[in-house]
């Protein structure tokens, strides 16, 4: 994932919809997109504050296969999962245990033991903002989750390529050091302390890794930019484990929509799972940028103000979200395709729901 990833919005063409209109008028748009831009399969829906509020599936799980896609299929979030990780992280501010602008030297001195002077000024903030100064990924990322504080501890012994605070570098590593302070915090691994401290009490059911049962079509298979499937699927199709802070989380559509859906509660002021304040920094962005803590931020008209965007993709699917706080809504399109066919696809099914929501 890098900048270039975060495309705005085009007009596609495509008439608006109302809201009465059927799944199945939704399907037939979306497989028009789907077939314009030749990926396998497709879902895209609407959220709004109560959670999913519509959405269809369409193509198949695996190009040349038999079996269709589902509106229960699980589909891969990628870099979106970096917007998890911060509210994670906002889950112990909440609770009184971590700020914003804690040092890291203070937060994982065990892990930092050895880093150079420059990284000992890095805080959690530049970690979430991308202003760390550290590389977009590890040299070795190790195998098992279990490697990630080891991972860390080795990569923060490297200069870094910025001072804290002054650059914007989009930066995996970072959120994964991000990670580690949470496992710190949470006494266990980031998998088991996501799923205690988000998932859970949001009654999102989500998993890490790729889909699937490796060699069956039972889930949405990966494939290429060029349309072909991967040569496996199943949980391994992925980045290495370490990396899940960063974007190895997958779920439903329906279970994603209920993080989405805790956000416009929570920026409305409504009953949320973290105070209102906390929502707010999570959309504000570091002076002069667009980069928030997991979210980039645009002004837009037909937002009533900023849109919160992120797109996601192991090189193997993407996905691609935008979020209306002030208007109470968000549009998702997923796609088991990496690449710029499914780029386009995914930023013509949002256009297309955010059409139809004005």
């Amino acid at each position: 994932m890098n900048r270039r990833h975060f495309l705005l919005l085009t007009a596609t063409g495509i008439p608006a919809f109302g809201q009465e209109a059927a799944a199945t008028d939704l399907a037939a748009r979306l497989e028009v997109i789907r077939a314009k831009h030749g990926v396998p399969a497709l879902t895209a829906g609407v959220v709004t504050t109560d959670g999913l509020a519509k959405s269809a599936a369409v193509g198949m799980r695996k190009a040349g296969g038999k079996t269709a896609v589902t509106n229960a299929d699980l589909w891969h979030y990628g870099s979106n999962t970096k917007a998890m990780t911060a509210m994670l992280l906002g889950t112990f501010v909440a609770a009184g245990k971590l700020k914003w602008d804690a040092l890291l030297t203070d937060l994982i001195p065990d892990v930092m033991r050895g880093a150079p002077a420059a990284a000992k000024k890095i805080t959690l903030r530049h970690l979430l903002t991308h202003r760390s100064g550290l590389p977009a990924n590890a040299d070795h990322w190790g195998e098992k989750p279990r490697d990630r504080s080891k991972t860390v501890q080795a990569e923060l012994k490297r200069d870094l390529l910025s001072e804290p605070g002054t650059v914007f570098l989009y930066s995996n590593l970072g959120y994964v050091v991000a990670g580690v302070v949470a496992e710190k915090l949470g006494g266990g691994l980031w998998e088991k302390v996501i799923e205690d401290r988000l998932f859970k009490p949001l009654g999102m059911k989500m998993g890490f890794g790729g889909t699937g049962t490796r060699g069956r079509e039972d889930q949405p298979w990966p494939h290429g930019d060029d349309g072909l499937p991967k040569s496996r699927n199943g949980p391994e199709a992925d980045n290495p484990p370490p990396l899940g802070p960063a974007g190895t989380g997958h779920g439903s559509l329906a279970d994603y929509a209920k993080f989405l859906a805790d956000h416009l509660r929570g920026a409305a002021g409504k009953k949320a799972l973290l105070p209102q304040s906390l929502y707010t920094d999570l959309a504000t962005p570091h002076a002069g940028a667009d980069y928030a803590l997991g979210w980039i931020t645009a002004p837009r008209e037909w937002a009533g103000g900023t849109a919160l965007s992120h797109a996601g993709s192991n090189t193997m699917n993407y996905v691609l979200t935008w979020m209306a706080p002030a208007k109470g809504f968000a549009v998702v399109a997923c796609c088991n395709q990496g690449g710029s066919k499914a780029t386009a696809a995914c930023n013509k099914a949002c256009d297309m729901l955010i059409v139809g929501q004005r």
